[in-house]
């Protein structure tokens, strides 16, 4: 079973290969780390040099036991429209968790920047990417027709009583022992 993940790559900034501004025609690639499918690439910004722009979108299928999605920048090495030759710029690994769970709806759309690290583990660039979870509309009818609500504890009595009980649980069975 998967995610569908939506990553809209925007821009890079700053890159280099050997300590030299990269010329242009570079691309982005997008996987997860347990999948099994190539990913996604972005199409090649032929003009962005250092500071690409590519505001591309692509669709990739996260396992849900995937803990990273890998983006790697790369560069043409040849003029053809192919991508097979082609040397690779900076790679960053975004945790799933930064995107995924915590406490905003898997479709909320995350704005997100990253450092990009190159073959040499030397800092090289930063990529700009948005990421939305696509929801199905079975998970998304539901959670439209049940709202969120925090259970804060339990019924002080069973006359009515609107009290709540607050605090730390204690096991029962030790309370009996000590009786």
């Amino acid at each position: 079973m998967s995610r569908t993940v939506e990553v809209t790559v925007l821009s890079a900034e700053n890159l280099q290969m050997n300590k030299k501004p990269v010329k242009g025609y570079t691309f982005v690639t997008v996987h997860s780390d347990a999948g099994t499918d190539a990913g996604a690439v972005t199409k090649v910004d032929s003009e962005g040099g250092s500071y690409p722009s590519w505001n591309d979108k692509v669709v990739v299928n996260v396992p849900l036991h995937a803990r990273f999605i890998t983006v790697e920048v790369k560069s043409k090495t040849t003029s053809s429209s192919s991508l097979t030759g082609s040397n690779s710029v900076g790679v960053a690994r975004i945790p799933v968790s930064d995107f995924i769970g915590g406490y905003v709806p898997e479709n909320q759309l995350h704005f997100l920047s990253y450092r990009l690290w190159d073959g040499n583990v030397k800092r090289n660039g930063v990529i700009n990417i948005s990421v939305r979870v696509k929801v199905s509309e079975r998970s998304s009818c539901s959670s439209n027709s049940m709202p969120f609500a925090a259970v804060t504890g339990m019924p002080v009595a069973g006359n009515g009583s609107t009290g709540v009980v607050t605090g730390i649980p204690a096991l029962w069975l030790n309370y009996q022992r000590n009786l």
